[in-house]
């Protein structure tokens, strides 16, 4: 799993910010999208769209001069889905407070040269916490495939 960990470093800027004085929760959102995409495209060596975004967990805030730091790993895989963790911390540059702000699953569906989805390779666990997600991950395609067959 180690090969698809993708970690990116943003700085919170005074026009990323809502009327609390606080990040605006859809620049998160772009930022976990786009760290999912990547890493996906990493394990399966091939385009990607965003079939879902499973879950976000707004945390905590971060500031106007905070760092978001940002890292994402495959978690599991279907036939041609890739599940992606993604975790945000922020960090006051001044205090060194470290803060974890969002925690997020989205899916994501690889696809081939003809925009038609395609089979992935599987994924081998290596740390405590990539086997807790790696275990977990048929509880959640479960919940997912429960949610797509809710009548809307």
């Amino acid at each position: 799993m180690s090969a698809s960990r993708t970690i990116q470093t943003k700085l919170v800027l005074p026009a990323d910010i809502n009327h609390l004085q606080t990040i605006f929760g859809g620049h998160v959102l772009a930022y976990i999208d786009e760290i999912a995409a990547i890493t996906a495209m990493k394990h399966s060596n091939t385009a990607v769209v965003t079939a879902s975004i499973d879950s976000v967990d707004f945390l905590n805030s971060a500031r106007v001069g905070d760092v978001l730091e940002l890292e994402a790993v495959v978690s599991s895989t279907g036939r041609t889905s890739i599940e992606v963790f993604v975790s945000v911390h922020s960090m006051n540059l001044l205090t060194r407070e470290i803060k974890l702000t969002t925690e997020s699953f989205l899916t994501m569906v690889a696809m081939d040269e003809n925009s038609k989805p395609t089979p992935v390779p599987g994924i081998f666990p290596e740390t405590e916490n990539e086997i807790s997600l790696f275990k977990t991950g048929p509880a959640r395609r479960e919940h997912r495939k429960q949610r797509g067959e809710m009548k809307h």
